[in-house]
């Protein structure tokens, strides 16, 4: 086998694995949004403390994030990995069995924990185990398969509540993550969790001085931003359309899982465009920009609900093409021995924004103030831009792409 060849499949397998765990990620931080409903009338509680429970879990998955991305670059990224893919899995079949409402705010804690392992471990292990050339269809890859779980998640989830019962879905959907946990860690050594020096000293960098770095400190709000816009038509977006194109459940939820695979199409595409070219931030800036102009639209027109999903369509694409770009740009920012710390950090921003936005997005709903919810994503994805500007300018030099 050729060097070129072994290279190939060296990369090819940790970027599948490394997907692979991204997409559990995010099928279960979905797993309770398509049963809100649900819960909803079990439990006989508002919208605001259904994004209550979402928020809890952001939130602790922000703070805890900064802390793994730490870690990872002290003990190993693949050892992180694990133990958050297990606490991940256990919290959502948990949740499955509570008797009383409040018992889903600690259980979302302990998914939050788990969650906050993904990004600094998963983007940590590609920047150093697969080759340059090919980062951007790598961070593609981990980009694509994020979406995919989230439109994996309300197909699956919602079918098996309707089939066998909510608390059945959440407990098998549990035991599926544990079974994917066995999955990829048996290739341990391809995600480097048995080299010696995944736990070792490397440069080290004040943590404080380097997150008050401006590029950081724009990254992070970034992450904020899209993320408080991402979640809110993810979490809300179903009852919106619902009440602005007066449709039944089943057929607004379309809209939700058309935008997540229009995003992945655009994650796909995206990670061929910042191998090709090194303008990383017109690719961010432009697929922000049309996202933004495009739920707009949806917010205040009174469009068949067939031209609504197409909108939503172009929405979701355009946001998918930024991802690449963004953590290429982000890896352009971190200083060499501190991508831990610096995806840690800056990707923590994805957590607070998605703490923050539930509970704006739920309010608007209570308001009766449907349309509202399209305006503010829209705002939200235009403020972003700045912040993009700021990444660019004050980061190092992305070395020339390789074929």
């Amino acid at each position: 086998m050729t060097a070129l060849a072994t290279s190939v499949r060296r990369d090819s397998l940790v970027i599948g694995l490394i997907g692979a765990a991204h997409f559990m990620s995010h099928f279960f931080q979905l797993a309770l949004a398509p049963i809100f409903p649900l819960l909803k009338d079990e439990f006989d509680v508002s919208w605001t403390a259904l994004g209550g429970i979402t928020a809890v879990f952001y939130a602790v998955s922000g703070v805890c994030q900064a802390l793994v991305g730490v870690w990872c670059d002290r003990y190993g990224a693949a050892r992180m990995l694990y133990m958050g893919l297990a606490l991940l899995a256990l919290s959502i079949a948990a949740a499955g069995v509570v008797p009383y409402f409040w018992m889903l705010y600690p259980l979302a804690a302990l998914a939050g924990m788990g969650n906050s392992v993904f990004h600094p471990a998963d983007l940590s292990i590609l920047s150093t185990r697969v080759s340059h050339g090919r980062l951007g269809r790598a961070y593609s890859v981990h980009g694509l398969s994020g979406t995919l779980g989230y439109a994996t998640s309300p197909v699956v989830i919602g079918t098996m509540a309707f089939t066998i019962g909510w608390r059945p879905a959440l407990i098998v959907a549990g035991v599926l993550g544990l079974v994917s946990l066995a999955m990829i860690s048996r290739f341990d050594e391809a995600l480097g969790g048995r080299d010696k020096q995944a736990g070792s000293a490397r440069e080290d960098h004040a943590y404080g001085a380097l997150i008050r770095q401006p590029r950081i400190v724009s990254g992070f709000v970034f992450f904020a931003l899209a993320a408080m816009a991402g979640i809110g038509f993810q979490s809300f977006g179903v009852p919106a359309l619902i009440s602005i194109n007066q449709v039944p459940l089943a057929v607004a939820a379309t809209g939700l899982t058309v935008y997540l695979l229009a995003q992945a199409s655009g994650i796909f595409a995206g990670g061929w465009i910042v191998d090709w070219t090194r303008r990383h931030d017109l690719v961010a800036i432009t697929g922000m920009g049309l996202a933004a102009a495009t739920m707009a639209v949806v917010g205040v027109s009174s469009l068949p609900f067939t031209s609504v999903l197409v909108l939503i369509a172009f929405s979701g694409f355009s946001a998918g093409t930024v991802g690449p770009a963004r953590d290429m740009l982000i890896r352009a920012a971190a200083p060499e021995g501190a991508t831990g710390k610096v995806f840690g950090f800056v990707y923590s921003g994805l957590d607070i924004g998605s703490c923050v936005g539930p509970l704006w997005f739920g309010w608007l709903m209570d308001h009766d103030a449907p349309r509202l919810v399209f305006a503010a994503i829209a705002v939200t994805l235009v403020l972003t831009l700045p912040m993009v500007i700021t990444v660019r300018r004050s980061a190092k030099a992305v070395p020339a792409p390789a074929d």
